[in-house]
């Protein structure tokens, strides 16, 4: 089992309707823009999304500069449609009982939505080059995605 105990939460509010932040973490054409950090691609056709309880999902992160693969899955254990999703995160054949949980909800403020991603099971901090940077950076892409820029609280 993954040690829940480690872990760390990033908030964005995002100009755009919940259905739309939803859409662009449960639809294939739009994970495949944004499922990457900066100065990464993940081609359309290696992503894979099925977001129902035991479903999987699986894509390939492509270094633009080394050219370098990055396969990435896991399965859904808990999915509420437009609100949350919780998944596994890891390389697709790993065990799910041994990988990252990300739990990801959604939540409308009128004309604004509110994101807040939940990782446990690894550590990360702002500078560390890994985790949180990894992902602070694919959360940029989303809002670059939904046609916005990046800002950080």
């Amino acid at each position: 089992m993954i040690d829940d105990s480690m872990g760390f939460r990033m908030v964005r509010t995002f100009d755009a309707t919940a259905p739309q932040v939803w859409a662009a973490w449960t639809d294939a054409d739009e994970a495949a823009q944004w499922w990457h950090p900066q100065r990464m691609t993940t081609p359309r056709e290696t992503v894979a999304i099925d977001p129902r309880v035991d479903g999987r999902y699986t894509y390939t992160m492509v270094d633009d500069q080394t050219g370098e693969s990055h396969p990435t899955g896991g399965v859904y254990r808990e999915v509420v449609e437009g609100e949350k999703l919780v998944f596994t995160w890891g390389r697709p054949d790993s065990d799910p009982d041994e990988t990252p949980v990300i739990t990801v909800t959604i939540t409308p403020l009128g004309e604004l939505t509110r994101l807040t991603f939940d990782i446990r099971g690894v550590d990360g901090m702002k500078g560390d080059d890994s985790y949180w940077d990894g992902w602070e950076s694919a959360l940029d892409e989303l809002a670059d995605h939904l046609g916005q820029t990046a800002v950080h609280g």
